[in-house]
This record gives structure tokens, sequence and C-alpha cells, in this order.
């Protein structure tokens, strides 16, 4: 596979940003891109999609000539239906092939909206008011699905609605338009209408959190993508023989543009893995079969993933096509990272990004040094810094090499802002620079390392949670006098949400209470608290707000000594202390006494052993018996 850059380090960096970006690539609009690249080779098959795991030998295929041909239609469609370069189609679609149609079709007529179709109803509708949604797309009433239940009950809540179209169902010759009957009557050879789009034109509306009734919608444009796109292809060396897997959502950044827009941009390949993607039991447990069917070259995922896929035997397939993985959107233990290389012989590429940075913002180079643990250097025409600010977000300076400040980000990939202006308040560190709300230092050779958040986001499985979507419900409670969520460590996903009460003097409710009525109201699913407690009085700082550090130490040390039960009598006194240092960000301090008789160095490796799978930094000591 040729490669068109070697990437091994911010020299070889800096020697691409010597030629400008406007000189490297002619095309400054998503659906531009999206037509070279299907020129290429256009008889070539651009997507195998896989109805189901168990199915991964029989593939629906699409060509490059084919997947065109869809886009133009879509968006022919959608401009006979009145959408304008203003005008905003939402989709909520599984991984079908379908999507991608909806997706590029809709910002080469106008603006996308993707939205997570397993919010809940409430939460939908609310997102497509902010969005102003005009045409909406979404999968029929199909057994087992519950994506039309929710259109239906919302539509008529939506103002600025005008269309629906069903994807696989029935139209009602009005409002409700059948997807494969109406997209028909549209030529695909040619765009109908005259459409100049300029760079900075939006191209969508991304839902990235936000509280209930004010969602947080970040407004991307089409340079922002096409940029992305590119600086993709650039650290990941791509060709027009590159294999992709896509399993992460095609309402994510992620599976938009890492499986989407980069390998279409090149003539690639792209293997939907099913329409419930990495979700689907069937497609895991067949993962290595896929690898080999196909000659897979790389996949994106998030650890949850890269930890079901240890558990699943390599077995009799062939797998040496993989080079790579790349993993993101949420800490990777360096345990998971060293036993996932092991158990697949390829290299995981840790990287870093946010849909406001478009998709991705730094990695791990493919042909240079990988330092385990970091979120690696900064891609190609983007830059990326640490600054210190004070209390109010206000910046003060750039951050010396190691120490700890806010990460951001500044370049042609950075989105325009939200939609909802309350939300851009304090969210420019300087002139461009967007500050990501993540903690972190740089090393002297360029790589980053993250020490925490600033911004109280809670990231499960790869997944944003906004904390004030838990504690908003739990405040319409009048028992309820304080509720603050904060993220809980998970071997497996990273982080879950808990939550803390404080509840009235006379409130007789208790966990079980709180959680069933959070389990009813909270209107995302993965928002839900794996556990809430009940305390005495939440911590505050001296100006009276909840202090949330000694709410997140405290539910660590909670969940370690949970972990530490497993060594039973062959501890004699256990004692662990969450905080914060200049370095590590959050650390556990943990100190063991071991019982008469044990070895501690044998104790020691196994307390490792238990504690590898999370991502915080461990300060361990273990004493013998007095």
């Amino acid at each position: 596979m040729k490669e068109p850059f070697v990437i091994a380090g911010m020299k070889d960096v800096e020697a691409i940003e010597a030629v400008s970006f406007n000189e490297r690539v002619a095309e400054t609009n998503t659906f531009a891109v999206l037509e070279k690249g299907a020129a290429i080779e256009p008889e070539s098959v651009a997507i195998s999609f896989l109805i189901n795991g168990d199915s991964w030998d029989q593939p629906v295929r699409i060509t490059y000539g084919e997947l065109i041909h869809k886009i133009r239609q879509c968006a022919n469609m959608f401009h006979d239906l009145g959408i304008g370069p203003n005008d905003v189609v939402t989709y909520l679609l599984p991984n079908i092939p379908q999507t991608h149609f909806v997706l590029w079709g809709a910002e080469a007529a106008g603006v996308v909206n993707p939205i997570n179709p397993m919010l809940e109803p409430d939460t939908i509708r609310d997102i497509c008011r902010a969005a102003g949604t005009r045409v909406m797309v979404a999968l029929g009433d199909l057994p087992g699905t519950e994506i039309w239940k929710k259109v239906m009950a919302i539509k008529d809540q939506i103002p600025t609605l005008e269309h629906i179209i069903c994807v696989m169902g029935p139209g009602d010759g009005e409002k409700i338009h059948s997807f494969d009957e109406k997209v028909a009557a549209y030529p695909g050879d040619r765009l109908t209408f005259d459409r100049t789009i300029a760079p900075d034109d939006v191209s969508s509306l991304y839902h990235t959190g936000g509280t209930t009734g004010t969602p947080k919608l970040a407004r991307r444009t089409h340079i922002n993508e096409v940029v992305m796109g590119w600086m993709i292809r650039a650290m990941g060396g791509l060709g027009n023989d590159t294999t992709v897997l896509c399993g992460l959502p095609l309402f994510h950044v992620n599976g938009t543009t890492v499986t989407g827009i980069t390998p279409f941009s090149l003539g690639a390949h792209v293997v939907m893995l099913s329409p419930m993607g990495y979700r689907d039991p069937s497609v895991i447990k067949n993962f290595y079969n896929i690898v080999e069917r196909y000659r897979a070259n790389f996949f994106s995922a998030v650890p949850t993933v890269l930890s079901t896929l240890m558990d699943i035997p390599v077995g009799d397939s062939d797998i040496d096509s993989l080079q790579y993985a790349i993993c993101g959107a949420a800490p990777l233990s360096v345990e998971m990272f060293k036993r996932f290389e092991a158990h697949t012989g390829m290299k995981v590429l840790e990287g870093y990004g946010l849909t406001e940075g478009a998709c991705a913002s730094s990695i791990n180079p493919k042909n240079g040094e990988r330092k385990v643990g970091s979120i690696g250097i900064r891609m190609p025409y983007q830059q990326m810094k640490v600054v210190v600010v004070d209390d109010d977000g206000r910046y003060l300076r750039d951050a010396e090499a190691g120490e700890i400040g806010a990460i951001a980000i500044c370049g042609p990939n950075v989105f325009k802002g939200y939609v909802e202006e309350s939300h851009n308040a304090g969210i420019w560190v300087q002139d461009g620079w967007f500050n990501t709300g993540d903690l972190g230092r740089m090393d002297a050779d360029g790589y980053f390392w993250l020490t925490g958040r600033k911004k109280e986001l809670i990231i499960r499985g790869g997944h944003n949670i906004d904390p004030a979507t838990i504690e908003e419900i739990l405040y319409r409670l009048p028992d309820v006098q304080v509720a603050a969520a904060v993220p809980q460590p998970d071997p497996h996903a990273g982080e879950v949400p808990v939550a803390y009460v404080q509840l009235a003097a006379d409130s007789s409710m208790t966990e079980e209470d709180l959680l069933a009525y959070a389990r009813e109201h909270i209107g995302e699913r993965a928002a839900v608290p794996k556990a809430i407690h009940i305390v005495e009085t939440v911590p505050l700082t001296p100006v009276g707000k909840i202090f949330k550090p000694a709410l997140r130490w405290d539910v660590i040390e909670k969940v370690y000594l949970k972990e530490l039960e497993a060594l039973g009598d062959q501890v004699e006194r256990v004692s662990v202390s969450a905080g914060e240092d200049k370095v590590h960000g959050t650390r556990v301090d943990l100190a063991i006494t071991s019982a008469s008789g044990v070895d501690p160095a044998i104790l020691e490796k196994q307390i490792t052993d238990i504690l590898a799978r999370y991502t915080l930094h461990l300060s361990l000591t273990v004493e013998p018996s007095s």
C-alpha cells in the first residue's frame, strides 16, 4: 500500500506544513471531495454492508458509482423539499448504507444534523427544535426497533418540521414519504440545482451534550470536514487500496469521518459492520473472520470495544492485514494497551479529538514512537498547546513543557461555535483558540498527556454525558437539596456516571427511590447513574460552589476498596487516598499492610494485576505485617 506521507514525529508534521493546505487540496466542500473520490474507480466497491456478524461472508456491495449516484439523488430530493444552504435535515438512522446517502446528500443541499436514535423522545425533540429541523429522515417501524415510534410521538412538537422520510417503510402521500419511492424520482447523474458551496458554509450540526431544553449543537463547516478527512489520511498513511472497518455509530463524528469521508475521498473500501456496529454481539464474535475475509487494514474503536475483542480468540483467522487500531474518546489503560497488542499482533494508536475539532486533534504516529498513555502529537495544519487560565477561564499564559493546563486547539478544522449563543461564553481562550476543557501537559517531544477535565463531562465508553442532564432531573424532586453527578472509574467503559445527593432533613427517600426516579426520567439511558450516594452534606468551596473533585476522589476510593475485597484475608490493613498532583492529574495513593505470613512482593503483584485495568496513576506501597 503506497503511503502519501511517513510521519514519525513533529519534524515530519512541520515539514508537511511548509506547503499550504490550499496547495495540497483543491476541494473546499464535502460534496466535491466525494465526487473526486468516486471518480477514481467508479466500479470499485465503496461499501460492503454486513446485515449481521453471522452473515459476514454475504455482504451487500455498493460501488463508488452507485454511492455518488445515491448521494446526488438525496441532494436533489432535499432541495426539492425546500432545503437550502441554511436549512437542516435531521436523521435518526442506524449504520446502514442509506445513512451515508442521506448524510452527504444533506450536506450538498443544506445542513445535516445526525441524532443518536437511542435518546429518549423528549431529548430528540429538543435537539430538533434547537437545530430548526425542516426535514427528518428516520428508520421505519421495523420489529425490534423504537425509532419510528419516537418520531411519531414528537413530530407535532417540532414547529419547523415540514417533511418526514421513512427509510424501509411506507409513506402517507402527504407529509410522510417513503425513502425508496421518493428518492427514485430524482436523477443521480448530476445535481438539479445550482449551489456554490463556500468553505465556511455550515455543513453539519452535531449534538455534543447540553442540559434539558438547551442542547449543545456544534456548528461545523465544509472546510472543517475537508481538512479533517485529509489530516486523518495523512496521519494514517491511507491509500485507495485501504480497507477500513466501520463499527462506530454514524451519528458520531468518528464514524462519519474516520470511516466515512476519509476513505471515500480516496476511493478506499469501507466494511460496515451491521446496523448495530460494535454493539452487535455477532459482529464481535466473528470479528477476526471479518478481518480475514476483507483483508482489513485498520479500524477505529473506543476502549470498551478493545476490551471486548480481547475475550474473542483469534483462532485460525489470518489477521496479518491489520496494521493498527485507532483508539480514542476515552483513556486506555496501559495494561489493556499491552494485552490487546499481544492478543492481535497489531499496533494501537491512541489519539484524542472532539466534535468541535471536527473529529481528531492528535494521535501517536504510526511510523514513529508511540508513547503509551499519551494522546500523541498534533496533526498537520492544526495547532495545539497547553495554556494556563484563571478561575474564570481567561487566558494567562502558555504553559511550560510538562506543566498542566487547559488543552487548546486552533486551525481550519476547528468549529465556528455552538448554535445556542449561551454555550459560547468563555470557550475561546485567545483569538481562534478553542479551550477544549480537558486538562493536560505537553512534553519536550510534542506529545500530549491528558491529566483530567476542567469541564465536568463524564465519558462513558467514548460517549459524552453532561452531569447537568442527571442533576436537573434529580433537582425536580422536592426532597433533593443538592445533587452532583461525577464520573466513577470503570474498567470496561472508562467511566460511568454516579451521583451524590443531599436530602432535606425530613426526607425519607432512599438511594433506591432516587435511582428509580432517575431511570424513569433521564432522557438518555447511558446517563442513568450506576449508583446514587446520599450524603449528609455535599462538600462546598469557600464561595459556596459544589466541590466536585472531593466527590470524584471519594468515588475513586470506594471503587478501589471494592476491588481490593478480592484479596480477602491476605490483607491486614488498607489505606486508599485519591487526589491530584502536578504531573499526573488525578492519582491514587494505596498503602497496604499484608497479613501475617503473606509475601508482600506476591501481594503487590496481585494488586497491580487487579488495578491495572484502570487508567488513573497509582502509587502503591505494600508493607509486611508488624
